[in-house]
């Protein structure tokens, strides 16, 4: 495999693959230079674009999260609410509730 980096090799291959051999030794023609340059900056723009979907799903994903723990939390406190409010005993009527003052029998 010959040297990635253009400058100073015999050869080199574009980030794609592509081999390019020198226009002379120790030197690279203007259109070498072109693919790769063109080549590095499709790749870099290829992982860019990877790095930016995995980022805005990860934030979604987050998002999601989010509204899921505010529904819960909306949840426990409707449920904290029902709990909280005087209800009469199972077993015991209306009449035989102690009220404030009064002792239970």
């Amino acid at each position: 495999m010959k040297n990635d980096t253009p400058m100073g090799q015999p050869g080199f291959t574009t980030p794609g693959g592509v081999e390019h051999e020198p226009a002379s030794e120790g030197t690279q023609s203007p259109a070498d230079m072109t693919v790769f340059v063109q080549s590095l900056l499709q790749q870099m723009q290829s992982r860019f674009q990877q790095m930016s979907n995995t980022i805005v799903s990860k934030i979604d994903e987050m998002g999601n999260r989010i509204d899921e723990l505010e529904q819960s939390i909306n949840e426990l406190r409707t449920e904290m609410g029902a709990e909280g409010s005087p209800s009469p005993l199972p077993g015991n009527s209306k009449s035989e509730a102690v009220t404030p003052g009064d002792e239970p029998k």
